[in-house]
């Protein structure tokens, strides 16, 4: 095992950092906070942060093959044109849930984007269940239902012969493993892949290295842990240095090093004062493994 270094790469605190997405042409990791309602991006050579403010909690972004990005916002898909800070809406869902909003998503290895949607508490504590839904935006801008009933549709990636999709539902505590059919970017046949300990808390976000293998962060359990989808054991856990640990990517030159996003939003001024780091972004090098690049959206 090479030594593993965690440090803090983004100091500016995100309320709910959230869809880490490495973008090699930018040398850059591009990456929301749901809840200030913006895009951001790291420049990894300058370590500057740009971003652009958003009309609606965004859930997700993802790269474009043609440029900028595709976002999830509020209950609506959108292309987000970086250069004119232009958000241009592609189609509208969900219009009948007030509550529900889009959360995390994926592009697939087909140029689909995947992101699903969730119902935002309407006191602390207090949502609706079963009001998400996952759906994937085909690249000729139509929308499919992949699920429906679920709580918190989050993570979610492909496994390397793109045969199976893996999504967490985070109130079912755990990950999910369907059969995935490449040609069509249908899923069927849902199996539990890793139920969570109890200190592992609740699964957040996802992605899988150049083994097979997938790295789920933790929120609330302050971690993120390697899983074998072969056997459905937990292989490793790194210890982070806030609670919130919200999602997790690899990138870099080589796509060796980790980027791990966190949220402030949900801690108390007690929690807070004894997590300084809390809604950073953190960068981790010496895992011993690489990731792969990210797909991009083909439409």
């Amino acid at each position: 095992m090479s030594s593993i270094k965690i440090e803090s790469v983004v100091k500016e605190k995100n309320r709910m950092g959230e869809c880490p997405v490495w973008e090699e042409r930018e040398n850059a990791l591009v990456f929301v906070d749901i809840n200030s309602q913006k895009v951001c991006r790291w420049n990894s050579l300058t370590n500057e942060v740009q971003c652009v403010s958003v009309d609606a909690r965004v859930g997700s972004v993802a790269l474009r093959k043609s440029g900028g990005y595709v976002i999830a916002l509020g209950t609506r898909f959108a292309f987000l044109d970086w250069e004119n800070q232009e958000v241009t809406t592609i189609t509208e869902l969900e219009q009948d849930k007030p509550n529900n909003r889009f959360n995390d998503g994926k592009v697939d290895p087909c140029g689909r984007f995947f992101a699903g949607t969730m119902a935002e508490e309407t006191k602390p504590g207090v949502r609706a269940r079963c009001q998400g839904a996952l759906y994937t935006l085909l690249p000729d801008h139509c929308v499919v239902k992949q699920l429906d009933q679920l709580d918190i549709s989050n993570g979610l990636d492909w496994s390397l012969d793109h045969g199976t999709f893996f999504h967490v539902d985070s109130l079912a505590y755990a990950v999910h493993a369907f059969s995935y059919d490449e040609c069509t970017g249908q899923i069927a046949f849902c199996r539990v892949l890793y139920q969570l300990e109890k200190e592992e808390k609740m699964p957040d976000g996802m992605c899988i290295d150049i083994e097979g293998k997938l790295w789920l962060a933790c929120i609330d359990g302050g971690r993120v842990i390697r899983i074998d989808p072969e056997t459905g054991k937990r292989l490793q856990t790194v210890k982070m240095p806030a609670s919130r640990i919200t999602s997790c990517c690899f990138g870099g030159k080589d796509y060796s090093e980790m980027f791990v996003t966190s949220a402030y939003d949900g801690l108390d001024k007690a929690a807070l004062a004894k997590e300084p780091q809390a809604g950073e972004i953190f960068k981790i090098t010496g895992l011993g493994v690489r990731g792969i690049p990210q797909y991009c959206y083909a439409g």
